[in-house]
């Protein structure tokens, strides 16, 4: 409950508490990392550069073969964990708005693909494997990246192909085309474009998305497009995402001494260089394409001895990615003369892991350029197990519920001049109704001042003038216009939720969406306890969502069968929530 006194007037807005806006909850980084601050807007899409200039976006959009028919909104609508995995459920549309997309610098021609929803649930694990022998990463999603968006690596699904003279889309070979390289001119502003089925994702440096979570990038208002900022980078890079074998990866800048918080900040030199002739490597240009560098031939399980095309005007240096030779096989050493290894990655501690973890991290130039390998080298460091997945077979924590489970929060309220200004976080697409009550005596004391109250995307506002000395207001979302969801995440066993089922004798995980009365607490608020069927206790209790609570039960065999009810007891209110039935 907020209040605000001014000129005698007193007003308070009773349906939400307020908690710290954009503060990261303690825990652990591979639940509470992923980016939700515009999970309840629409994703949004320049098709011109037009569009663009004027800051007019599209909710809906197609162009024959990729159709978004309804609205989307923006990546991660849920997270759930286990014991061994974490789950995110995502539009893979990105929190920026998304395009243009071009075929060249000149935009003589447009990109023929746009994005559409993915409805993904993908998984990685939580602890890691380090195998002796190193796997590939291929084509297609190799992790999903903190806003929900697919990653995938440097390749562009294009090789050399020894039989045709020519390079060839799909084939197994030995000089890979480079995807920063060759498909650059096409990413938008963000550096990321989709392929043929509409999978939006980033092969280099997510430079759009390092801005939204405030990695050292500046944004231009007026051309819609970012930059690295200039000055010294002064704080660790953020998580932008966890690969398929479980390691988080970093943006360009980590501790100057891998193991030394206290060290200072600076970019992670790449351990990769051009094949030019320099640091001991060979000069593709007078030696020509004979042979893939070590690292290649390590990873592949094949001899060195791969012949490629010349390098000429149609095959420039650099096309491939084979076209980069790795320092540490050539007498470099890391942590001295460079930080990343062959994977783009190095042990060392970071602020979410101050004991030290393996991390991938973004590769730029001095300038902001992205450099060989961007993201993740083309070998994992770890197992790659994780993936995507149709259903949860296995008992979960909810850790992050989008859509209508979006709690709105209520601001403090503005008094002026006989004036309450009401504001309000929203979901874009939903309908607002406004209540004042002079007393808070029951239902039939609330008196409806505006229904229907559009939100401003993702903000609501109302105004009420008033000859009160003192009222009560509250805000309720009664409707949301129709949209096109993540998709429907099946559990098929372990997880129950109020208005489902638990068997007698079973663990179970319930997703408990808190009565709107009293007011929601905010997030991370502290849980007394938490009781089902008026004597089962829940363990591994969170609330990590406002409005949301997940709470591990074991029922035992002779429990009462039936529909129950749950306690959730916080230090300061208490709610019931009927509707789980014990079988």
């Amino acid at each position: 409950m907020q209040i605000k006194w001014m000129k005698g007037i007193q007003a308070t807005v009773i349906g939400g508490w307020l908690g710290a806006a954009g503060i990261m909850p303690a825990g652990d980084a591979r639940t509470n990392c992923w980016f939700t601050t515009y999970s309840g807007q629409y994703a949004r899409i320049y098709t011109n550069d037009v569009m663009q200039a004027d800051g007019t976006a599209l909710t809906t959009w197609s162009n024959g073969s990729q159709t978004q028919s309804l609205p989307a909104y923006n990546g991660v609508q849920e997270v759930y964990a286990s014991t061994n995995w974490v789950y995110v459920r995502s539009t893979g549309l990105a929190s920026y708005n998304m395009g243009p997309w071009y075929l060249n610098a000149q935009h003589s021609a447009g990109f023929p693909n746009l994005p559409v929803n993915q409805k993904l649930l993908y998984r990685f694990p939580r602890t890691n494997a380090v195998p002796a022998t190193k796997t590939a990463n291929g084509g297609g999603q190799i992790g999903v990246f903190v806003d929900g968006v697919a990653m995938f690596n440097s390749w562009d699904a294009y090789t050399w192909d020894t039989n045709t003279s020519a390079d060839t889309q799909n084939i197994t070979g030995y000089w890979n085309r480079d995807a920063y390289v060759n498909e650059g001119a096409t990413f938008d502003a963000g550096y990321a474009h989709q392929q043929n089925t509409g999978v939006y994702h980033y092969h280099a440096n997510p430079i759009a998305l390092r801005y939204l979570l405030g990695d050292h990038v500046n944004y231009n208002a007026t051309a819609k497009n970012y930059s690295e900022a200039t000055n010294p980078p002064t704080q660790h890079s953020p998580i932008l995402a966890w690969t398929a074998d479980g390691y988080p990866l970093y943006g360009p800048y980590g501790y100057a001494n891998a193991t030394n918080a206290g060290s200072g900040i600076r970019r992670m030199v790449s351990g990769y260089v051009i094949r030019n002739g320099s640091y001991g490597t060979s000069n593709l240009t007078v030696n020509g394409r004979s042979t893939i560098p070590q690292w290649a031939a390590r990873l592949f399980n094949v001899s060195s001895n791969q012949s490629g095309p010349n390098v000429g005007a149609s095959y420039p240096l650099g096309r491939y990615m084979e076209d980069n030779d790795y320092l540490g096989d050539h007498g470099y050493v890391q942590g001295v003369d460079f930080d990343l290894d062959q994977y783009n990655g190095r042990y060392c501690v970071t602020p979410e892991f101050p004991n030290g973890t393996y991390a991938y991290f973004s590769a730029i130039a001095s300038n902001g350029t992205p450099v060989f390998p961007y993201n993740v080298g083309r070998g994992y460091y770890g197992s790659p197990v994780g993936g995507s997945v149709a259903s949860i077979s296995e008992t979960v924590v909810t850790n992050f519920l989008g859509y209508t489970n979006l709690a709105a929060t209520l601001a403090e309220p503005g008094v002026q001049r006989g004036a309450v200004t009401l504001s309000w976080s929203a979901l874009e697409g939903g309908s607002y109704q406004v209540e004042t009550s002079t007393n808070l005596a029951g239902t039939a004391g609330w008196t409806v001042l505006a229904a229907g109250v559009p939100p401003n995307e993702t903000a609501g506002g109302y105004t009420n003038v008033t000859s009160l000395a003192q009222g009560f207001y509250r805000v309720s979302r009664t409707s949301v216009a129709a949209y096109d969801s993540a998709g429907t995440t099946t559990f098929s066993t372990g997880v129950a939720v109020p208005g489902g089922s638990a068997s007698r004798g079973s663990t179970v995980t319930v997703t408990i969406t808190l009565p709107s009365t009293p007011p929601w607490p905010p997030a991370n608020a502290p849980i007394t306890s938490v009781i089902l069927a008026g004597s089962i206790t829940g363990t591994g209790i969170s609330d990590a969502t406002q409005g949301q609570v997940a709470a591990t039960f074991t029922i035992p065999a002779n429990a009462a069968t039936g529909l129950q009810s749950i306690v959730v007891v916080f230090s300061g209110p208490t709610y019931t929530v009927t509707g789980l039935t014990l079988n």
